[in-house]
């Protein structure tokens, strides 16, 4: 029935988080429409994960509810949150040990969409 599934982040500055997700996090651009002048959407892909960017001039501020978020995993969580600070994103959990085995630390990327930034522990 269902064959793939991904997500579509609307935002009212489209080349400043294709800019943020393609040079800070490393996603690959994939798709553009139109191919030629501004874009209205992008197709990203890091590893096997897709997510889709598209303009919406009407987007509104991203609420402070905790319904949804992105989850990236990194070989470093700290160097990771390093990266993603000076390319533009808020820090608002610094990380820390999780007792699942795993580094965490969230952020908030430039339009304020939130993001968990985890690595495997040894």
């Amino acid at each position: 029935m269902f064959t793939e599934a991904f997500p579509i982040v609307t935002t009212p500055d489209l080349p400043r988080l294709i800019g943020f997700y393609r040079d800070v996090v490393g996603f690959e651009l994939t798709y553009r429409f139109p191919e030629d002048g501004e874009p209205q959407f992008v197709a990203l892909r890091l590893g096997n994960s897709e997510l889709g960017l598209a303009a919406d001039p009407e987007a509104g501020e991203p609420t402070h509810s905790h319904r949804w978020e992105m989850c990236v995993y990194a070989d470093d969580c700290d160097d990771a949150v390093n990266v993603l600070r000076s390319g533009g994103a808020t820090v608002t959990e610094e990380p820390v040990d999780q007792p699942w085995g795993e580094r965490s630390a969230r952020v908030m990327d430039p339009d304020g969409n939130r993001m968990l930034v985890l690595s495997r522990l040894p």
